[in-house]
């Protein structure tokens, strides 16, 4: 039996040794996705930690500090934010409690269209209609709750364990960067490692300034329609939305749901702002955001909605929350390693003897 070369036995070894990471990958991209957002929150947070770092009278050479800092600025801003909304969301919140199994099971089987009927004056054959719709869509609908509560339990372990793994990226951030180019890396090519690992925080950075913008903008046009439709605390509900800006998918889903179940219930006008929320997806998703995260990340914003689809096709929220950060990989591995290669003139060849 003849034994593979040297060559052949490397390029095997790497091949299955590319194929584990990958299959390693996909087993774990739930955790994967946990510390993703913790280094998305990181990179929120970090303005404010260099701002408290620059202009701190003491600890000034020392980043530990000033992370509490910004830690602690943000929980006494959300504790003062819940007591200022306590008195007005209680009453909400209790209803909400009260009437949600009632919602739930009027959409299921459909007998919530009598009561949308005579508040809208709607004739029979309408309402006829939209109870078939309904009753036809139950196990949709009862799926959706079973997925929004599997979501919500999610939500809060991860609300605990991101802030959590952020200390550590915000405090730890740049020796860990460090600790790997050194104990991964040659020492001749430590430094062109560390250029590339500084244009991909730049890149992070541009990306989620650009996230960012999207959410001040989705911030914007809630509490202006909600304001408009007469919704009680738009401002505030515009504020979660614009927060849960950064989740995709599931973030713009669970905003729409709590602001549509808050006009249902408060009986403001819910239907017209699940028509607005729709309108504005659709301009979100395929008109503003991929304009913004192309000018930011300096790619076409054609390039930015084919890596959302991508994503969404391979992995779901996680492929899309993924695909962006990855073109960011992309377009700095590009510049830096294949860009100059094919931008170099090619060597000139010996000349030949007389002979």
């Amino acid at each position: 039996m003849a034994v593979p070369d040297r060559r052949t036995l490397d390029i095997l070894l790497t091949t299955l040794l590319f194929a584990v990471v990958l299959a390693t990958v996909y087993v774990a991209r739930g955790v994967l996705l946990v510390f993703a957002f913790a280094i998305l929150l990181a990179y929120l947070i970090d303005p404010v930690v260099r701002f408290l770092q620059d202009h701190a009278l003491f600890f000034r050479n020392l980043r530990g500090p000033h992370v509490l800092e910004a830690y602690l600025a943000f929980l006494l801003f959300l504790v003062f934010a819940g007591h200022a909304l306590a008195p007005h969301m209680t009453s909400v919140r209790g209803k909400l409690f009260e009437t949600a199994p009632s919602l739930i099971e009027g959409l299921s089987t459909g007998d919530i269209a009598e009561s949308i009927g005579q508040k809208y004056h709607w004739n029979e054959a309408r309402t006829s209609r939209l109870r078939q719709f309904l009753f036809e869509h139950r196990d949709f609908t009862l799926n959706s709750v079973q997925s929004a509560e599997r979501f919500a339990s999610d939500a809060l372990a991860a609300a605990v364990v991101i802030p959590i793994l952020a200390i550590f990226f915000l405090a730890e951030g740049k020796r860990m960067t460090d600790a790997v180019i050194q104990r991964f890396f040659a020492e001749s090519s430590q430094q062109e490692v560390r250029e590339i690992a500084d244009e991909l925080n730049m890149g992070m950075k541009a990306y989620i300034r650009a996230k960012v913008i999207l959410a001040g903008l989705s911030f914007a046009f809630y509490s202006v329609a909600m304001l408009l439709a007469r919704f009680p605390h738009a401002v505030a509900l515009g504020a979660l939305g614009g927060a849960l800006e950064f989740v995709p998918v599931a973030g713009w889903m669970t905003s729409a749901a709590i602001i549509i179940t808050v006009g249902a219930l408060t009986h403001s006008h819910w239907i017209w702002m699940a028509a607005l929320l729709g309108l504005w997806r659709l301009t979100m998703d395929y008109f503003i955001s991929p304009r913004v995260v192309g000018h930011n990340l300096e790619v076409h914003p054609l390039l930015v909605i084919f890596a959302v689809m991508v994503g969404a096709k391979i992995d779901g929220i996680v492929g899309i929350y993924l695909s962006i950060p990855f073109i960011v990989v992309v377009r700095v591995l590009w510049q830096k390693c294949v860009s100059p290669s094919l931008a170099s003139p090619p060597e000139a060849l010996p000349a030949s003897e007389n002979h």
